[in-house]
């Protein structure tokens, strides 16, 4: 089967997306392993397929595959790369979309500028919400790593997030503490985890180590995770800009039960065909 894709980034978080409006595909996890080796198959973080809507009020589905084949609650850069990829390829004609996710709904806008902003959801802290194996709510946990007590903030944006403040992001063990964090008992489906230098009341700098991925240039709800956090522990404004490896992120949140709204590029590299 010649299936046709288009390969996306968002500040170079790069992503495989698949029209599975006008194609019929399944993707096993094997598949999805071996599209994402980037030496023997296309390449990328995270696999991004297109859907048939699933409710009335909603104009696609929208499903996240990380590289490591399991499918994921959410991804903001994604999110911004699918609204881009619809109207690139005439499924739509719209500017404002809502999409629908394994985890509720997402209301995306093509601006003037070529940019996008997505309602990225009301974030949620309660520890059972995220999920994190804690009783209570707090605005900081403690975890023993590398013989080291940690404080973490945890919050979930649609998908699980781990928020460490470090001095200098550039010095930060994302890959050492990333890993041993990513699958800890604490976070029972696992969390993505975001290392956040405080820089000003409106800028921040982020690298993240993703769930089942590993470090990327940029992660669209670890930004929107780490401003939240940011914002709740008084380090940060409401409107704040995240600096990532690949780029930066606007974000804006008003506070406990507002819905949190996310601003940046999404470019398209290229279409090309694969044999399945």
């Amino acid at each position: 089967m010649m299936l046709g894709f288009a390969k996306m980034h968002g500040l170079g978080n790069d992503f495989m997306v698949v029209d599975g409006v006008s194609q019929q595909i399944f993707f096993s996890e094997g598949q999805i392993k071996k599209l994402a080796d980037r030496n023997r198959g296309v390449g990328f973080d995270q696999l991004l397929l297109v859907e048939p809507p699933q409710q009335p009020d909603v104009d696609f589905h929208y499903r996240i595959f990380n590289a490591d084949g399991r499918e994921v609650e959410q991804c903001g850069n994604g999110a911004r790369c699918l609204a881009r990829f619809v109207r690139h390829l005439g499924l739509t004609w719209k500017n404002k979309i809502r999409v629908s996710t394994i985890n509720g709904l997402m209301n995306l806008h093509i601006l003037r500028n070529g940019l996008v902003s997505v309602e990225m959801g009301v974030p949620k802290l309660e520890p059972h919400d995220v999920p994190l194996n804690q009783s209570e709510e707090a605005e900081s946990y403690q975890i023993e790593i590398q013989n080291k007590s940690l404080s973490f903030g945890a919050v979930s944006m649609g998908n699980p997030h781990c928020v460490i403040t470090v001095d200098d992001v550039q010095k930060a063990d994302v890959q050492g503490i990333g890993s041993q964090l990513e699958r800890h008992q604490l976070f029972p489906q696992g969390a993505n985890i975001n290392f956040m230098q405080i820089v000003a009341r409106d800028e921040i700098r982020l690298r993240v180590f993703e769930r089942g991925v590993g470090e990327t240039l940029a992660c669209g709800s670890g930004a929107c995770a780490s401003a939240v956090i940011a914002n709740i522990q008084n380090k940060t404004d409401k409107r704040v800009k995240v600096y990532l490896p690949g780029g930066h992120l606007h974000i804006e949140w008003n506070g406990r039960g507002e819905i949190l709204k996310m601003m940046g590029p999404a470019e398209l590299v290229y279409q090309g065909y694969i044999e399945l």
